[in-house]
């Protein structure tokens, strides 16, 4: 009899502890959750946003690396301006945003006259180094 006892005492609580295992959470725990956890829909955004700067910079650089100018002086250089679109999808994000930003600097200096032939192929290959420098030590 004792053993039946025993056996009916463990059946009863396992049973209970499965239907507080299964049965959802308070009301107040799931709203918890919805005040810390991010969308999905937000986390998209943000990687769009992300990848739109990102293509946005390395169509700046790239801008400033194809010009006729730029063409010549990697040429005089002997650097291949393939390697040098290529490295410019290696760096990352941060740097090339920098980059952005002073190629676009640079763009439009040189419109504006304020800098000679001699000044943007100076200016031309650092870059071209910076981006090499980068590339080589990842």
């Amino acid at each position: 009899m004792k053993v039946r006892n025993i056996l009916r005492v463990c059946t009863t609580l396992l049973a209970a502890i499965l239907a507080v295992a299964v049965s959802p959470p308070p009301a107040s725990a799931q709203t918890q959750e919805k005040d810390h956890a991010v969308s999905a829909a937000e986390l998209r955004q943000d990687t769009q946003k992300a990848g739109a700067a990102r293509q946005a910079n390395e169509a700046s650089v790239r801008a400033m690396f194809s010009s006729d100018a730029a063409k010549e002086t990697l040429k005089s250089a002997g650097i291949d301006y393939k390697q040098v679109d290529q490295a410019i999808s290696q760096v990352s994000d941060e740097d090339l945003a920098r980059m952005a930003q002073r190629s676009a600097e640079v763009q439009k200096d040189f419109a504006a006259g304020h800098l000679a032939d001699r000044d943007l192929l100076i200016i031309l290959l650092v870059a071209v180094a910076l981006v090499l420098i980068i590339v080589a030590v990842r």
